[in-house]
C-alpha cells in the first residue's frame, strides 16, 4: 500500500477513486508545523534558526500519520504545487519521521483523472530552495509582526498588528486619502456641438482643447461667440480598423478583479469560492477539480488545453474564431513556481451544463473562469472606427464612432466600453454643417478615486507587493483590525490605521516602503532560484531593524485613543466610551470588567432627518450593509431609512428625500417615480431638439 497525503480533505475522496486500492490517501489539513505563538520562535544568535513546534491540536493526526507512513511501501508528499505546499511537505517529512522511508513529492496543476496519474509517474525530491524561499519569508514575517505589535498595543491598545505586506498595503490606503483630502480642483471647460445630419437627431462634436486648455468662463463664451459668427466644415472623414485583443487568462490578482468588477465578490470570496472549485465539485459523471490551481501569476496554458480550447471554438463558433497565433505575452519576468493561468479543467464541461451541480456563487465564478479562458483562446474583435475633423475658423472639433466589424473573443466575453455602438455619422469633407447648438461646459479636475478591494489588489500586483495568495488575507486584516473600513465597496482609512500609519512612516520606513518591499519579493525569487542562502536576506535586514524596534520603544509616546462620550451608562451612570470589538466600534462602559453594559454605537453623518428633523445615523444591517436611518427608529418615532446617504434637503419635484447616488455622488431624488437629478445626457438631448424646432 502506498500513502498519498494532500493538504484538504476536500481532495482525499476525489482522489483516492483516481489512484485506486493499492493507494491510501490522507490530510495533513494544511501546516503541521509552524512557529510558536507564545514567542519569536527565531534565534537571532544562531543564524536566525526558526524554531517549529507541532500545531496544537495536530497531534492525533500526526499520530495517525506517521502509523500510516510506517506501514507504506511509498510515501508521497501530494501538497499544493506553490511554496507554501513545498514547505508543508519538507515539514511533513520532518515531523511524520520519514528518513530512510521511501518518499516523493508529486504535484498537480488541476485534481482531475489524468493529472493525477501523471504526477505519480513523475515524482521528484522535495525543493529546498522553494522551502527556503518560504521559509525566509515566514521569518521575516515573523520578525516584523512580533517586533512592532507589542509597540502598538503597549503605546495604543491591545489586539493591533503591524505586518510587512499589510503595513504596505494600509500606506497605500492612507497615500491615496491624503492626497484626496489635500487635492486643489482646478477649473476647465469644454466646448460641446450638435449638429443637424438628415431627418436624424444630428450628431455631437467636441472641440479640441489638447494644445489650448480653456480655463474660464469667458474664454469659453468668446469661442462659442466666434463660432456662431464662423462655418462648420467638415475638413476630413477618416475610416480606419481597430483590433481588439481579448484580454489574457486569468491571474489569481486578475480574478479577483474581474469578480470584484462583475460580480461584487470581495477577494477573501472570490478566494473561498475558487478554493471550492478547485478541490472538486461531485457531478453526474464523477467528482473532479473544475478549475486549475487557483494562486498563480502566470498567464501561460498548457499545449493540450490550447488543442482542447481550439477544437471546442472551431466546433461552437467556425474556424473564424480561432486565434490566430499562440500568445506568450507575461507580465511579469519572475512567474510564481512556472504555474498555469487560472483555468476550467474540461473545456467541454460548460458552465450552464454544470449549473445544476453547483451553488450560485460557484456558477457565477465558474462562468466567469471558463468564458475568460475560452475567450483568451479566440480570435481578436474587429471595429471600423471614423473620425470626423470640423474647422471653423481655427477652432478643430472632433467627432467619432465605430462600428463593430468582426464580435471575435466578444461573443464569449464582452469588454463593456465595446457594448456601446456609436451611430454612424454620414457627412462628407467639404460638407458645411447647420449647427442646432453650442455649449460651453464648466467641469473641475477630480482627485483620484479612493481604492475599491479589485483596485488595490492591482496596485499591490503592480507594485510587486506580496503575493497572490497574500491579498485576500492582507485585506482581510486591515478590516478586522479596524485600520481601514468598507462603504459601498470603497476602502477609507479610519483614525487608528492613519495613527498606525503614521507610527510606520516615523519609525519603520524602510517596512512600509513598497519599492524595499517588492524588492524583497525578489530577493525570495532568487532564493527560490538557489541563488541566494536564505540567511543572507534576514543578516541584511535584521540589525538595523532591531535598532530601530528600540528606539522606537524609547521616543514614541503613549496614545489615548479613548472617545469618551456624552450618553450616560444605563446601568452604572458612567459616561460610555466608544470601544473597539471583533464587528467595528461599540459603546461599552469605562468601569469594566466591574459593569458590563454595552450598546451599539452609531455615527451621526450631520444631516438633519428630513421627516422629523431627528439626527440622521449611519448604521449596519445583520449582513453588514451599511444604512441610513433616523435616530428615532428604535422609539418607533420615525419611518426614514436609506441605502443612500441623504442630504437633508427635500425634492422640489414631489417632496420626497434627496440622495447621493454613485461614486460621484449626484443628487438624485429618492422616489423612484420622480426624475429629478436622473435626466441622462440623451433625455437633455431631446429636450434641446424639442426647444430648437419649437423655435
Amino acid at each position: 500500500m502506498n500513502l498519498v497525503i494532500v493538504e484538504s480533505a476536500a481532495k482525499v475522496n476525489t482522489i483516492s477513486k483516481f489512484l485506486g486500492k493499492s493507494y491510501k490517501v490522507e490530510a495533513s489539513i494544511g501546516h503541521v508545523r509552524d512557529l510558536p505563538k507564545s514567542q519569536l520562535g527565531v534565534d537571532v544568535d544562531n543564524n536566525y534558526e526558526p524554531k517549529y513546534i507541532t500545531i496544537r491540536g495536530k497531534g492525533d493526526l500526526l499520530q495517525k500519520l506517521r502509523k500510516e507512513a510506517k506501514n507504506a511501501k511509498c510515501v508521497y508528499l501530494a501538497t499544493d504545487p506553490d511554496r507554501e505546499g513545498e514547505a508543508i511537505s519538507w515539514h511533513l517529512y520532518h515531523a511524520l519521521k520519514l528518513e530512510g522511508k521511501v518518499v516523493k513529492r508529486i504535484t498537480f496543476n488541476e485534481i482531475t483523472q489524468s493529472a493525477v496519474t501523471e504526477a505519480i509517474k513523475h515524482p521528484r525530491d522535495i525543493n529546498t530552495n522553494l522551502v527556503d524561499a518560504q521559509q525566509a519569508r515566514r521569518i521575516l514575517d515573523r520578525l516584523v509582526g512580533y517586533k512592532i505589535s507589542p509597540i502598538l498595543w503597549k503605546k495604543i491598545r491591545k489586539g493591533l498588528s503591524a505586518g510587512r505586506v499589510q503595513s504596505v498595503t494600509l500606506r497605500l490606503v492612507c497615500d491615496r486619502e491624503k492626497e484626496i483630502t489635500e487635492f486643489i480642483e482646478q477649473e476647465y471647460w469644454s466646448v460641446e456641438t450638435l449638429f443637424k445630419m438628415g431627418k436624424t437627431k444630428g450628431f455631437e462634436a467636441k472641440l479640441d482643447t489638447r494644445n489650448a486648455e480653456i480655463r474660464n468662463e469667458k474664454e469659453a463664451t468668446d469661442i462659442v461667440s466666434e463660432c456662431k459668427e464662423g462655418k462648420f466644415v467638415v475638413k476630413e472623414c477618416k475610416t480606419s480598423e481597430r483590433v481588439k485583443n481579448t484580454a489574457l487568462p486569468f491571474t489569481t490578482s486578475t480574478m479577483q478583479q474581474e469578480a470584484a468588477k462583475h460580480l461584487g465578490f470581495s477577494t477573501q470570496k472570490t478566494m473561498n469560492v475558487a478554493q471550492q472549485l478547485y478541490e472538486g465539485i461531485k457531478t453526474d459523471e464523477a467528482e473532479a477539480g473544475l478549475v486549475t490551481y487557483i494562486r498563480t501569476d502566470s498567464v501561460r496554458v498548457a499545449d493540450s488545453a490550447k488543442l482542447a480550447a481550439a477544437e471546442y471554438i472551431n466546433k461552437t463558433y467556425g474556424k473564424e474564431y480561432l486565434q490566430p497565433k499562440t500568445k506568450t505575452k507575461s507580465k511579469q519576468s519572475n512567474i510564481q513556481d512556472a504555474h498555469e493561468a487560472i483555468r476550467p479543467t474540461y473545456i467541454d464541461r460548460t458552465p450552464q451544463e454544470l449549473k445544476e451541480f453547483l451553488s450560485k456563487d460557484q456558477y457565477k465564478l465558474y462562468n466567469l473562469i471558463w468564458n475568460r479562458f475560452v475567450a483568451s483562446q479566440m480570435a481578436p474583435a474587429v471595429f471600423d472606427t471614423h473620425s470626423i475633423k470640423i474647422m471653423n475658423g481655427k477652432y478643430l472639433f472632433r467627432a467619432s464612432y465605430s462600428k463593430e466589424k468582426f464580435d471575435g473573443f466578444q461573443k464569449v466575453y464582452s469588454i463593456d466600453s465595446d457594448k456601446k455602438q456609436t451611430k454612424a455619422i454620414d457627412v462628407k469633407e467639404g460638407e458645411e454643417l447647420t449647427l442646432l447648438q453650442i455649449t460651453p461646459n464648466q467641469h473641475f479636475t477630480q482627485p483620484p478615486g479612493r481604492f475599491s478591494e479589485a483596485s488595490i489588489v492591482k496596485a499591490l500586483e503592480e507594485n510587486g507587493v506580496g503575493r497572490p495568495s497574500t491579498y485576500a488575507p492582507t485585506i482581510t486584516t486591515l478590516l478586522a483590525r479596524g485600520y481601514v473600513t468598507k462603504e459601498n465597496k470603497i476602502i477609507y482609512p479610519t483614525d487608528l490605521g492613519d495613527i498606525v500609519n503614521d507610527i510606520m512612516i516615523d519609525y519603520f520606513q524602510e517596512i512600509v516602503n513598497v519599492e524595499f518591499t517588492a524588492q524583497l519579493e525578489r530577493i525570495l525569487d532568487e532564493i527560490a532560484s538557489g541563488n541566494i542562502e536564505w540567511q543572507e536576506i534576514i543578516k541584511a535586514f535584521y540589525p538595523h531593524f532591531n535598532d530601530t524596534v528600540i528606539r522606537a520603544e524609547e521616543e514614541i509616546q503613549d496614545i489615548d485613543m479613548t472617545e469618551v462620550t456624552d450618553i450616560p451608562c444605563e446601568v452604572c451612570g458612567s459616561k460610555l466610551v466608544v470601544k473597539y470589538g471583533k464587528y467595528g466600534k461599540f459603546l461599552g462602559c469605562p468601569n469594566f470588567p466591574d459593569c458590563r453594559f454595552t450598546k451599539p454605537w452609531y455615527e451621526e453623518i450631520g444631516v438633519k432627518c428630513p421627516l422629523c428633523g431627528g439626527e440622521i445615523i449611519l448604521k449596519k444591517s445583520k449582513k453588514g450593509r451599511i444604512y441610513y436611518g433616523c435616530e428615532n427608529n428604535a422609539q418607533e418615532q420615525c419611518e426614514f431609512m436609506s441605502w443612500q446617504r441623504p442630504t437633508g434637503d427635500k425634492c422640489p419635484t414631489c417632496g420626497d428625500v434627496l440622495i447621493e447616488k454613485g461614486s460621484a455622488k449626484k443628487i438624485v431624488c429618492k422616489n423612484n417615480l420622480c426624475n429629478y437629478g436622473k435626466e441622462n445626457k440623451e433625455t437633455a438631448k431631446n429636450t434641446v431638439e424639442a426647444e430648437n424646432t419649437n423655435n
